[in-house]
């Protein structure tokens, strides 16, 4: 059980990336991370340090995401706080997520 809850953060994550590439209809972006939920039971190093790069540029992605609507709420005199917040968050929980894969449980599982 206690392994199951550290995947979490991981797949939601993924999932939430996934929906920020369909939401701008990249579809190799909505591929990408569907082959990379499936990465997650293949119990190889090499498949953990696929992960953690791609959970650091998802985050990377959040940031320039920010960035972007950010400057353009500003520019039209919108609210932006909620919106730093809000992407900010989940630019972090996704950063988080590529570290997860440094505890002894998820280095035991992929042998790093």
């Amino acid at each position: 059980m206690k392994r199951v809850i550290i995947y979490i953060p991981i797949v939601l994550s993924l999932v939430v990336l996934g929906a920020h590439f369909l939401r701008y209809d990249n579809s190799f972006g909505v591929i990408g991370v569907a082959v990379l939920i499936g990465l997650l039971f293949v119990r190889k190093p090499w498949a953990a340090r696929m992960l953690q790069a791609a959970l650091v540029l998802g985050a990377i992605e959040w940031v320039y995401t920010l960035y972007v609507m950010a400057n353009l709420r500003i520019e039209f005199g919108q609210p932006y706080i909620r919106l730093v917040i809000i992407l900010g968050s989940v630019a972090a929980v996704t950063f988080i997520s590529a570290l997860l894969f440094q505890l002894p449980a998820l280095k035991r599982i992929y042998r790093l």
